[in-house]
């Protein structure tokens, strides 16, 4: 595990190196927060700065940094290298600099401050793209969770029920009524998981491919084919799936991901003092790539070393082996193209009862809580365009009543369409990261604005840029 402890060396000195270098290129100073500025007792709130934290990583985590890693390990140990560089350079600088820059301009929303910097034109485009990003969010993340509640007792449509109108709640309520209670209870839950798999990794010591293995990846591939049979159908999907683009559009939490972009501005509204950015914006993106490297490094073992046979129960064994190489048959990377499985195998063989406990969590709660903050943030984002006071109520309802009616069109629709979870998942996936390079392209005008070193954001702006475009390009031919 090698290239895993370095990768893990390497965030925390990002965090203490390029964290303070991007911060002392911004200046925070100790002017008033807008929170301080003027209270409204339902959006801007000034909050503790460690329930800020465990907020802010929350809402950008959830299920993110986990399924994306597991999904990013059939890729080899070039995940982990995308993770570290991406994190550090990418990632965290996006969340600093859009959380600093909301800031900055009263804990205005993502569109709002694309339109300052980039015209009115962008700024509707970018409207828009949020809109359908932040509805996305709140449409997929209500099926799996349900999915899982329903496997343990009741319908799942009961379950959508309820998931929804807990949505309906957590979005119109003041923030610090049920977000700043029980997101920092969650959020401690995520890292103690995380915590928990890092230290039976450093007991067990498995043997996963390096980074110096990249290029020989093909031994590791082929040490899973029995029979003639490849066990792990890397090859098959590989051949499908260029590493670039689609890497980086698969691991995007833990990373890069535009969908953080949008929740910044409700810590925005929420922090005492701008010093505090850079603990609670870029050091809750490193905690999350310190989340999306465990995972990474425990799939990696899991797929590559056939971890899945010490974590799986001989029946399901059985049934696997029975089944693989035969007319319809699943691979490994089939079988488990829904990370939730691996999740659930790993934390309850690993972590005992309090593993399966947190697996529950990391596949029910945590997506839930993604939903809700993404409908809040929509709301907020909307009533910015309006220019609509969101302290009464009413004003309230009257953003949130059609956009909830949206989410459940997209839900009946998902419902009606066999593939309707992969194909919003699809989107999904494009959107977030299409939105990363507007938010990257806006913080490095205000720089250049400035005159201040816009390097830091116009390396990564042009480097996602040409993964977005190379994606729908790819997508619109195939």
């Amino acid at each position: 595990m090698i290239s895993f402890l370095i990768s893990i060396g390497a965030l925390i000195l990002g965090y203490i190196i390029y964290g303070a270098f991007v911060e002392r290129i911004f200046g925070p100073d100790n002017r008033k927060t807008p929170a301080v500025v003027h209270p409204d007792g339902v959006d801007y709130i000034a909050m503790p700065t460690w329930k800020v934290f465990m907020i802010q990583f929350l809402n950008i985590a959830g299920t993110g940094p986990i399924f994306g890693a597991i999904m990013g390990a059939w890729f080899g140990p070039a995940s982990f290298l995308w993770i570290v560089i991406g994190c550090i350079f990418a990632g965290s600088v996006h969340d600093y600099l859009s959380g600093m820059l909301s800031l900055r301009h009263d804990g205005a929303g993502l569109p709002e401050l694309v339109g300052k910097y980039m015209g009115n034109t962008i700024k509707i485009i970018m409207l828009v793209f949020s809109m359908l990003l932040l509805l996305l969010v709140g449409a997929v993340f209500v099926t799996s969770p349900a999915g899982v509640l329903a496997s343990m007792g009741g319908d799942k449509m009961l379950w959508v029920v309820v998931i929804f109108i807990y949505y309906v709640i957590a979005t119109l309520l003041p923030i610090d009524k049920v977000i700043g209670k029980i997101y920092p209870i969650f959020a401690i839950s995520l890292i103690f998981m995380a915590l928990g798999l890092f230290v039976c990794l450093l007991i067990k010591m498995p043997h996963i491919p390096e980074l110096w293995d990249i290029n020989t990846m093909d031994t590791w591939r082929n040490a899973q084919i029995n029979n003639g049979v490849d066990l792990l159908g890397a090859n098959k999907y590989l051949s499908e799936n260029s590493i670039f683009p689609i890497m980086f559009i698969t691991i995007a939490c833990g990373a890069i991901s535009g969908f953080h972009a949008t929740q910044s501005p409700l810590m925005a509204r929420c922090l005492k003092n701008e010093k505090l950015g850079r603990p609670v914006f870029y050091g809750s993106m490193i905690t999350e790539g310190f989340v999306a490297l465990v995972w990474a490094a425990v799939s990696s073992w899991f797929f590559y070393n056939e971890g899945w046979r010490d974590v799986m129960p001989q029946e399901d064994i059985n049934k696997f082996l029975a089944q693989v190489g035969s007319t319809n048959g699943k691979t490994l990377i089939q079988l488990f193209d829904n990370p939730a499985e691996v999740v659930n195998y790993v934390c309850k063989s690993w972590l005992g009862i309090v593993g399966g406990a947190l697996a529950l969590l990391g596949v029910v709660a945590a997506p839930i809580t993604s939903g809700d903050t993404a409908l809040r943030s929509a709301r907020l984002i909307m009533a910015d365009f309006l220019k609509l006071n969101q302290k009464p109520i009413v004003k309230r309802l009257m953003i949130a009543i059609p956009m909830f009616a949206a989410v459940i069109l997209l839900l009946t629709w998902q419902n009606n369409n066999p593939d309707g979870f992969k194909v919003l998942w699809n989107y999904f996936g494009w959107l977030n990261q299409t939105l990363s390079v507007f938010t990257l392209w806006t913080i490095t005008i205000y720089l250049y604005k400035k005159k201040k070193f816009y390097w830091v954001t116009l390396i990564p702006a042009m480097f996602m840029t040409a993964v977005s475009l190379t994606f729908i390009v790819q997508k619109i031919i195939a």
